[in-house]
């Protein structure tokens, strides 16, 4: 069974009723709603405002996988909890960040860099697959299209991905490296572009499909590691022969 954890800052639903419209328990819900559907996955959610934002240490302990979401409140989100995000990644845990979450402080503290890129509201996207035998991109069409989404574009300030699974084309012109993956510790990270909260981009099937093969690239091949340490070998293996 893969524990996935769902969080989303659960803001944006609540204060815009043309939001709210699409996703009226919330992108998190949404999200969590199609992944359920497959019996090998044990989900829960949580949001922004919940204790510790709903992602406490046991919480963490328990997720495989979080899917994470995230805008309006970027830079409110305690230190200590993004921190504590940095660490289970390190030890194992899948990380698969949405849209926004480019800017999140968990992502920026693992890669390491700026995160900044172009945007414009309201386009049209063509998501082409530039890594056709990913486990991400398994059953996904060569190229399909996002009819509305907030265009992204480069340059996208991120380290060198190990694979760019699929890349981003607009209307308005802008490419876009749009679903990218790292190693960081022992933990999987996949960054995927789309998603804009104004457009009902995760009720798209192909959209689904790529989300639902990320969990499970994503999750840990082996049992998490409890921590990692820096420890002294006080008995060297050879002393012994």
């Amino acid at each position: 069974m893969t524990k996935v954890t769902v969080w989303n800052e659960y803001y944006h639903e609540k204060e815009y009723e043309n939001i709210r419209k699409i996703y009226p328990e919330g992108i998190h819900r949404c999200i969590a709603g199609f992944l359920e559907k497959d019996k090998e996955f044990s989900v829960r959610t949580a949001t922004f405002d919940m204790p510790e934002h709903g992602l406490t240490e046991e919480v963490l302990s328990d997720t495989d996988v979080l899917v994470w979401w995230s805008h309006a409140k970027q830079e409110e989100l305690s230190d200590e909890v993004a921190n504590r995000i940095k660490d289970h990644v390190h030890m194992g845990m899948g990380f698969i960040v949405l849209h926004s979450g480019h800017y999140s402080k968990p992502l920026k503290l693992l890669l390491g860099t700026s995160m900044t890129l172009r945007w414009r509201h309201d386009d049209r996207e063509r998501l082409w697959c530039t890594a056709p035998a990913h486990p991400i991109a398994a059953g996904v069409p060569m190229q399909f299209e996002i009819p509305q989404e907030e265009a992204y574009g480069e340059y996208f300030d991120i380290p060198k991905p190990d694979d760019v699974v699929f890349m981003g084309w607009f209307a308005s012109g802008e490419v876009f490296r749009s679903g990218v993956t790292f190693t960081r510790g022992l933990g999987k990270i996949f960054y995927f572009q789309p998603g804009h909260e104004e457009y009902p981009v995760y009720y798209q099937k192909e959209i689904q499909t790529i989300l639902h093969n990320a969990v499970y690239w994503a999750k840990p091949q082996f049992r998490k590691r409890e921590h990692l340490d820096c420890p002294e070998i006080k008995i060297p293996l050879e002393s012994s022969y």
